[in-house]
């Protein structure tokens, strides 16, 4: 039985902190061939970039969401130790409810182990499965685990038959403990940094994961992990490959360590560049490895959003991360308890409005009386088209965010609030001039300083961090200018 990849998503936050900004604040920088890393931005975490690169999957591929029945979500240190957070990821897809849903965790081989998965599902039954692999490690900030830490996902529509076919697939494990962990409770990686040590780990189990192939590959572009932006390199040997097949897939170097979603995330812009045959080989601590073969007869569709066009300064990155502000205002701020939350969840993922049976106006969010007539009537669920409109606009500086979110604002700055007309799928051009098919909804701005807002002037819809409150984050849309 073969399975192919029939769809390619990746993402990576805008903005980037380069090497000589490390070198400023620290006199040194610790991570070989790293030149500058992405850094995920206040209200950003391994979720939501997930969330961005399986919705670029599902448009790549032309797959309805209805149409997923297998969904696997991948991160070394994902945002809640204890969840299961491919029931959010699932939500706010629009996947099935009853589709399978794995969740991998633990290692930076995650990525790969539910790409591995995925594949027994598609051996177990006709199966279109979504895998998604994101993550954003993070070390002490004197150690070369956080000056390489990046931030990126990668995801996967993957199917029986396709343009880029899955050949062959081994695994291989050896005990190395001590190369790099987190210890139950923490909040940075580490390790003992025994050099020979740990390169031994990476280098046996790479080595031994390929070995145990049995296709006779000759692979044009290698997707290695990237601890940093050397060691690929003294590991080629060991995977039979040379250093221009892991430079033609390496993403180290420009987005930094991308942890679970390294090895997902190089094979991803290897596909997206053409590359006909590709090695993938990830490797985990503890030590283990995957190695995967990957056969690409034809392009293979895909939709990636990785460049970075805002450069941080060393303390606006520990700003961004809350290494240098303070917790949310006592006194707290505008409470909504969780079973609230979760009624609200079928607009803040899916925007979904509700028509009035009685007058057919919309109304967002479908609740209590209708705007338009008045009445307490049925309505009937539309989803709106997650695009429209600045029609008001201000800008919230220090001092002035409501108290839930003063943490937010704290770490990522002045933000854009606004009123957007959100538009339903088939609003046309016609409608959207006289304003049919349209609705008003207030909206965080994020992804762009709130400079670059104005009335007028076309947004998107995606789903990042609302706030947290009683240790549960909320999750909801916010808009951006609309891509070109």
């Amino acid at each position: 039985m073969t399975a192919a990849i029939t769809g390619v998503g990746a993402y990576a936050p805008r903005f980037r902190i380069s090497a000589e900004a490390f070198e400023e604040a620290w006199g040194q920088f610790h991570a070989a061939g790293v030149t500058e890393k992405a850094v995920p931005s206040a209200d950003e975490d391994a979720l939501t970039m997930g969330y961005e690169a399986a919705t670029r999957a599902l448009e790549a591929a032309a797959i309805d969401p209805a149409a997923v029945n297998w969904l696997a979500f991948a991160a070394s240190r994902p945002p809640e130790a204890e969840e299961d957070l491919t029931a959010r990821l699932g939500a706010m897809l629009a996947l099935p409810e009853s589709a399978t849903r794995q969740l991998f965790t633990g290692s930076t081989r995650a990525g790969t182990r539910a790409l591995w998965a995925g594949l027994d599902a598609l051996e177990a039954d006709s199966t279109t499965a979504l895998v998604v692999a994101a993550d954003a490690p993070k070390g002490d900030p004197d150690d070369g685990i956080d000056h390489a830490a990046g931030a990126g996902a990668a995801a996967f529509v993957v199917e029986r038959d396709g343009p880029a076919e899955i050949v062959d697939r081994a695994e291989y494990t050896a005990p190395y403990p001590g190369t790099r962990f987190r210890n139950s409770g923490a909040d940075e990686t580490q390790g003992l940094g025994v050099t020979q040590y740990d390169r031994q780990a990476f280098s046996e189990t790479i080595g031994g994961a390929v070995a145990g192939l049995e296709v006779d590959s000759d692979p044009a572009a290698a997707a290695i992990q990237a601890p940093d932006g050397k060691l690929p390199y003294r590991a080629a040997g060991a995977a039979g490959v040379g250093t221009d097949e892991v430079r033609a897939a390496a993403t180290v170097h420009e987005l930094g360590d991308l942890g679970a979603a390294s090895v997902p995330l190089s094979l991803a812009t290897a596909l997206e560049d053409g590359y006909e045959s590709i090695l993938a080989v990830s490797h985990g601590s503890g030590a283990a490895a995957d190695a995967f073969v990957v056969e690409a007869e034809d392009d293979v569709p895909a939709v990636t959003a990785l460049e970075g066009d805002d450069p941080l300064s060393y303390a606006e990155y520990l700003r961004q991360r809350g290494v240098v502000t303070t917790g949310p205002p006592s006194g707290g701020g505008a409470y909504v308890s969780v079973p609230s939350w979760r009624r609200s969840l079928p607009q803040r993922y899916r925007l979904e409005a509700g028509r009035c049976s009685a007058c057919n106006a919309l109304s967002f969010p479908p609740e209590g009386a209708c705007d338009d007539c008045g009445a307490l009537a049925e309505y009937e669920p539309v989803e709106l088209a997650g695009e429209g409109t600045i029609e008001a606009v201000t800008t919230i500086s220090q001092g002035g965010a409501p108290p839930e979110f003063a943490e937010q604002q704290a770490r990522s700055g002045d933000y854009a609030a606004a009123i957007v007309a959100l538009e339903t799928s088939g609003a046309s051009e016609t409608h959207r001039a006289d304003g049919d098919e349209i609705v008003s909804a207030p909206a965080m701005g994020t992804d762009a300083d709130p400079a670059d807002f104005s009335v007028g002037d076309r947004i998107e819809t995606t789903i990042r961090r609302i706030y947290t409150q009683e240790g549960v984050t909320r999750y909801g849309f916010k808009v951006r200018p609309a891509s070109e």
